[in-house]
């Protein structure tokens, strides 16, 4: 049996309160009827109305915290998104919304790039993970200090010209979903999936240009919020990383049972 064990980093952006972060993340266990551990970030725009809602919302949904988890079709996916927008648009917070509120969710909405991904076969003979992804969100497989797999494939120069997301609007849905990628990939014991908001993994594709082995010994080391967000503050000082919401799902796939659980006060 095949164990993991996940952290989730963030930060908002320079001179921002916590409460303006517009990312989201979520994590859940296996749920007992067939399907595996699931992992997700998403990044709502920040351009848009109730961004930080929307970004969360896909996040929990797709790990199944609000109604049916999707399947990792594109049929599946489509059918998910259209009931996370009903909810979205329902939500019971706007219930004490202004007219200016109501009229800005109704016309402007909001955007989020998207990354989900699940386990499968922790307990059997080939473990492996599956995701999916619209925008630039993006997963970096790691073994042994080396880049297995990176989904999407996107160059450092490539980051913030993806317009692909989840919109909270239904005209524009079909055509988004059409856009979303799959892909696949084998587990081996010790191997450290990371899930990363555009900002940071623009910065880690650079990152593992110049010096991999350091790079990815640094983030397998970060063992506290305060280690990651010093990490971020010395990179935007150092104009490596772009000053914007940052989000870092950390998923160590292991054989080892875990011995202790850690509390970060």
């Amino acid at each position: 049996m095949s164990h993991t064990r996940q952290v989730v980093f963030y930060a908002p952006k320079h001179g921002n309160a916590e409460a303006e972060w517009e990312d989201g993340a979520a994590a859940a266990p296996a749920d007992g009827a067939g399907r595996g551990p699931r992992f997700a970030v998403a990044d709502g725009a920040t351009q848009g109305f109730g961004s930080a809602r929307w970004a969360q919302q896909l996040v929990a949904g797709f790990v199944g915290d609000q109604g049916a988890a999707p399947d990792l079709t594109a049929a599946a996916l489509r059918r998910w998104a259209s009931d996370m927008q009903a909810r979205w648009h329902d939500d019971p917070r706007l219930a004490g919304a202004t007219d200016l509120q109501r009229l800005k969710q109704a016309t402007v909405g909001s955007f989020a790039t998207f990354l989900g991904c699940e386990l499968h076969d922790l307990a059997g003979r080939r473990p492996r993970w599956t995701a999916v992804a619209l925008g630039d969100a993006v997963l970096f497989h790691v073994r042994g200090h080396r880049v297995v797999a990176q989904f999407p494939p996107i160059a450092p120069d490539g980051f913030g010209s993806n317009p692909d997301g989840l919109p909270t609007g239904s005209a524009a849905l079909d055509d988004m979903v059409d856009r979303a990628v799959f892909a696949n990939g084998d587990l081996a014991d010790g191997d450290l999936l990371y899930l990363a908001t555009d900002a940071f993994a623009q910065w880690v594709a650079a990152a593992d240009l110049r010096d991999g082995p350091a790079l990815w010994t640094a983030l397998a080391r970060l063992d506290h919020p305060e280690a990651f967000r010093e990490l971020v503050r010395g990179r935007r000082a150092a104009r490596e990383m772009v000053n914007d919401d940052v989000t870092l799902v950390r998923v160590r796939f292991t054989r080892a049972p875990a011995t202790h659980l850690v509390v970060c006060l």
